[in-house]
This record gives C-alpha cells, sequence and structure tokens, in this order.
C-alpha cells in the first residue's frame, strides 16, 4: 500500500507540470471568472480531458496479483485493472469550470478509458463524467471564489476516488475478487487524488496571484510616478520640468538605462547612460522605422543603426517611444532606453502603456481645469459687464448732478461707487467667496441706491448671525436685487419696499436660504416659466433679455446642484419672490436674527 501511494503520488508531478503550463494560456482567466460560452466549455473540455487521458497513462496497472507500470498502454486484458490519477484532472475541470466542462472532460477521459477494456471497464469509464459533473455542481457553492482553495479542494477530492471504489463494487461479478483489490488501492487512490487535486489548485492560484502581484506592482508604480509627476506637468513641458520628470523616471525606473524627455523634435532632458549622444542637442531613435506595439501610440526601437546617435560604443541599444498627449495633440514624448532589446519584457510594455494613458489623462484633465477656470473668469467677466455699464453710467450722472447742489453728498457716492467697484473686481478672482464678502459689494450697492432713490425705496435687510463664513458665489445678490429695483419696482414712483432675508432653513440647518422681495408690479405669466433657465429676447429683439438672472442660475447650479437653483413667483399681494437654498456648514453657537432695515430719505 506505502509503495502504492508513492508510486501515484510520483505520477502527480505530471499534472502539476500541466497545472503550471495551464496558467499560461491566456483564455484559461475567462474560466476562472466564470465567463463561460460555447467556445470555453468545448477549448477547455478538451484541454482537461487531455490531461486525463495523460493522467490515466501515467497509472499502475493490476494484474490481480501484482501491481507493474509500462511506458504505453493501448489496451488491459480482461484480468487488467488501470489505477491512476486520471479523476485528478477531471475533478480540476469541474471545479474550475462548472458542470459542462467537468462532463466535457469527463467524457473524453472516460472514452479513451473505454478503449483500454480491461476488468471492470464499466465502472473506470463511467466514474470520470459522473466525478465531473458532480464537482462542477459541488462548485457552485465556491463560486465566489476565483479559484477554490486548496483545502476545500483536498476534501472534495476524497470523494471521487470512494466513488470509483463504490463503482468497482457495484460492477463487478465477482466481489470476492474485487474486495481485496479495494483495500489495496482504496486508501492510496484517496490519498494520491485528494493531495493531487490540492496541490492542483494551490499551485494554479501561487501563478495567478504572483502574476497579478507583479501587474498591480507595476500598474502602482505607474500611478505613483503619474502623480509625481503631475506637479511638473502643471507648470507646462519645458527645460526645468522635462529634466526634473527624467530623472524621476530614471531613479524610479532600475532596469532601464536611461530616461529622455523630448517635446517632439528636440531632447529636453537626459538622465542616465548614453548622454553623450543622447542628451540635450542629441539625436532621436528614428521613429519612422519603428516598430508599433499594441492599440496606443506605444512603439519600440531597436538596433544600433535604427538609435542613429552616431557613436560606435554607445551603451543604448532599444528603446521604447512614449507619446504624451494633450486633448488629442501629442505634446511630447518620453524615451526609456535600454541597453540590449531582450530587456524589453512584457512588463515593460504594460508599464509604459498604463504611464502613456495615466500622462496623457492628466494632462487632460489639467487642461480641462484650465478651460474651466478660463470659462468661470469669462462668467464672471460677462456678468460685470451686465451689471456694471448702465449702473455705472446712472451713478456718474447722479454723481454730476450732486456735485453742484450738494458736493457733500457727492463726496460720499464717489467713495460708495469706489468701494463697490473694489470689492467686485476682489470678487471676479474667485469661484466661492465668504457671504461677508458678498455682502460687503450689496452695501456699497445699496448706498448709492438710497442716494439714486431718495424717499421712493425702502430696503429692509435681515442677516441670520453665524453664517457670515458660508460661501457662496461672487456677484449673486446684487444682481437679484438690482433685478428687482430696475424691473419689478420700475413703474413705482413712491413706496417701494424690497426686502433681502438670509437664514438657516428651518427644517433643515444644513441649508441657507435666500429670499428677496418686493412690492412692484410683480414677473410677466409668460416669462416666469422660463426666468433663469434661458435668455429671453429683449425689446431690440436680441436674446439678451435676463442675462444676469441666467448667469446666476447657472453658476448656483453648476456649484450646488439642481436644488440650488433661482425660484420665481408672484406674490398674491402685488410683487414678486426670488429664492434659492445652497449648503451651509451647522454651527454649535445659538442662532440669533440680526435686522438691518435701510430707509430712503
Amino acid at each position: 500500500m506505502q509503495e502504492l501511494t508513492i508510486l501515484l503520488l510520483q505520477r502527480i508531478a505530471l499534472l502539476l507540470l500541466c497545472a503550471f503550463l495551464l496558467t499560461r494560456i491566456p483564455s484559461f482567466r475567462y474560466l476562472l471568472d466564470w465567463e463561460i460560452n460555447v467556445k470555453t466549455v468545448l477549448s477547455h473540455s478538451a484541454i482537461f480531458g487531455l490531461f486525463g487521458i495523460a493522467s490515466t497513462q501515467a497509472g499502475v496497472i493490476f494484474d490481480g496479483e501484482r501491481f507493474y507500470s509500462g511506458l504505453w498502454y493501448t489496451s488491459l486484458s480482461g484480468d487488467e485493472t488501470l489505477v491512476s490519477s486520471g479523476l485528478v484532472a477531471v475533478v480540476i475541470a469541474g471545479l474550475l469550470g462548472g458542470p459542462a466542462v467537468g462532463l466535457g472532460a469527463g467524457c473524453i477521459t472516460a472514452g479513451y478509458t473505454f478503449t483500454l477494456g480491461g476488468h471492470l471497464i464499466a465502472a473506470s469509464s463511467l466514474v470520470n463524467p459522473v466525478t465531473g459533473f458532480l464537482a462542477g455542481l459541488t462548485a457552485r457553492f465556491f463560486s465566489q471564489e476565483r479559484v477554490i482553495s486548496p483545502f476545500k479542494a483536498l476534501f472534495i477530492g476524497m470523494f471521487a476516488p470512494i466513488l470509483y471504489m463504490h463503482l468497482f463494487l457495484i460492477f463487478s461479478p465477482r466481489p470476492e475478487e474485487t474486495i481485496p483489490f479495494v483495500n489495496a488501492v482504496g486508501v492510496p487512490l484517496v490519498v494520491s487524488n485528494s493531495v493531487g487535486i490540492a496541490i492542483f489548485t494551490a499551485v494554479i492560484r501561487v501563478a495567478l496571484e504572483e502574476k497579478e502581484r507583479e501587474a498591480a506592482g507595476e500598474t502602482r508604480r505607474a500611478f505613483k510616478i503619474a502623480e509625481t509627476a503631475l506637479p511638473h506637468l502643471r507648470q507646462g513641458l519645458n527645460g526645468r520640468t522635462a529634466r526634473e520628470l527624467a530623472e524621476l523616471l530614471n531613479r524610479e525606473l532600475t532596469n532601464v538605462a536611461a530616461v529622455a524627455v523630448t517635446d517632439g523634435e528636440r531632447v529636453l532632458a537626459h538622465a542616465g547612460r548614453g548622454a553623450k549622444g543622447h542628451g540635450e542637442g542629441g539625436t532621436l531613435p528614428r521613429e519612422e522605422e519603428s516598430a508599433g506595439i499594441g492599440e496606443t501610440g506605444l512603439r519600440m526601437v531597436s538596433g544600433h543603426e535604427r538609435m542613429d546617435c552616431g557613436r560606435p560604443r554607445c551603451p543604448l541599444r532599444a528603446a521604447l517611444l512614449i507619446p504624451i498627449f494633450e486633448t488629442g495633440e501629442k505634446v511630447g514624448q518620453i524615451i526609456l532606453y535600454f541597453q540590449r532589446q531582450q530587456q524589453i519584457r512584457p512588463v515593460e510594455i504594460a508599464f509604459a502603456q498604463g504611464l502613456e494613458k495615466l500622462l496623457s489623462h492628466q494632462l487632460d484633465m489639467i487642461a480641462a481645469e484650465k478651460a474651466k477656470a478660463l470659462l468661470q473668469e469669462a462668467e464672471l467677466r460677462n456678468l460685470q459687464a451686465q451689471i456694471h455699464p448702465h449702473f455705472l453710467f446712472n451713478t456718474l450722472h447722479l454723481i454730476a448732478t450732486l456735485i453742484r447742489v450738494d458736493p457733500a453728498q457727492a463726496r460720499r457716492l464717489i467713495v460708495h461707487l469706489g468701494a463697490f467697484m473694489r470689492s467686485s473686481m476682489k470678487l471676479a478672482s474667485s469661484s466661492l467667496v465668504p457671504l461677508e464678502q458678498e455682502e460687503q459689494q450689496l452695501k456699497a450697492y445699496l448706498e448709492i441706491v438710497r442716494v439714486r432713490f431718495r424717499g421712493k425705496l425702502d430696503i429692509r435687510y435681515r442677516r441670520e448671525e453665524g453664517i457670515e463664513q458660508v460661501p457662496i458665489p461672487p456677484f449673486t445678490l446684487q444682481p437679484l436685487v438690482e433685478n428687482s429695483i430696475q424691473h419689478g419696482l420700475k413703474d413705482i414712483s413712491d413706496g417701494g419696499l424690497v426686502e433681502i432675508e438670509l437664514t438657516r432653513d428651518r427644517k433643515d440647518k444644513r441649508r441657507l436660504q435666500v429670499v428677496i422681495k418686493d412690492n412692484g408690479k410683480g414677473i410677466p405669466p409668460h416669462i416666469l416659466p422660463t426666468l433663469g433657465k434661458m435668455p429671453f429676447p429683449s425689446p431690440g429683439g436680441e436674446r439678451s433679455g435676463g442675462m444676469g438672472i441666467y448667469n446666476v442660475n447657472q453658476r448656483l447650479i453648476r456649484l450646488f446642484g439642481e436644488e440650488a437653483r433661482l425660484c420665481f413667483a408672484n406674490r398674491p399681494s402685488g410683487g414678486s419672490i426670488v429664492s434659492f437654498q445652497i449648503p451651509c456648514p451647522v454651527s454649535d453657537e445659538r442662532n440669533r436674527g440680526e435686522e438691518v432695515t435701510a430707509h430712503v430719505d
């Protein structure tokens, strides 16, 4: 029994070699990810079936008296029985590929076993498809595991030879002769098969994990390099940033001979060996004679002639050319130099492809950020252009009038106008400002309005304490107040009222609610549904009316979402209401109300 166990375990070595080779088949990963289709089932049934046939051939023959092995078995006599590890391949097929693959591999192995003949041929043939199918059904309980653990496989592998022994006894015409055989081979077969299955799964797990760890390591390294290179790339590709990037890559990539950064036409920086021929002012590899790799822009150059540096003793014999794209346009290139072409392994190629995508994506993000900043600045400038001209001209006209009748008031008005213009320029540099800064601009505007509409307009301003630092988009409050004064109170000669309230929402203290009311003529019903959503035709026919309100609404939505959009309504007693809500940090201090009422004399 001991000798038979050792002999069967020796045969398992063949399966371990097969397991290692199996992990090198690319399509094998689809099987492990349970991406099973007809092609996968047929191909892997054939692969595991061939493993089963090989394991069967590596078995031991029992002729009723002794065990012996041969080089190749073509047929067995009526009193001979083949004891092999063919069940190992069939069980593994079921565990990895499910019932379909297990049944397919079992049928192929069973068909070959049937052609050999021998004693108890029915049991030897039937056990393979049955075992493969049952192993596949069992694997469904562990489908969350990519490869079943060796410990579980060890116990599952015990049932296959036990079933084999039971079938021997069921199909045996002479049980008295079969029982001694089962007693002799039962334990060695159980031990060798279960250990073989466990080792088989362990080999597959280790091989795959090692390969995936290596790929993950290269990915992490590419991310790390790309992240470290980002501050340099933000400053643009020039001599200094190129030198820092080249030194960074040369330091991190220990298996490359040198690194160069170019603008596509000339070398901006070089770090490593071969600087005399390929450094700044040196030559670039002949890209027109390079070979493309994959679907990206990565290319490879090899050979002394194609390196084209003119130095016969140049140590650089191969290179990977990594293009750098920004918004689809090639803006530079990173060159990884090697001393021999054989040093360019799949790992280096995968790293280079990942680095190309990461750097290009980061440059696209930087370009998008710059475009966003320019767009934001343009929006603010556009909003300022909407606010300032007519307001400035009216104010200057008022100052010119006051200079003759009330010079002191004219001086005060000039001071308020300067404060308004100064705060406007300060606000234009940020996308969000503290509420107290936005409030300064609004108060400067209200002081000017107080003089312009003396005795005709009353403005009431209420702001809850503790919300001074709430971030708000600049040029938000003043355009809304101006809209109420210029349009809502346009035809009101006396008794105009504008109320401004800034408070935390009663239901949700994390929201700041801004409400602006007037007692004017209200918003025309045909404009109300689209106000703030799009500019509407002005009296001149151009689609520019309501541009200030539209800009405020769009910036609120872009920064805080749909919940921050402007809401418009007409008051039953006359006039209109415009309101919006933005996020507001919750303060631990007790909120108190502050009401400021400005009466225009």
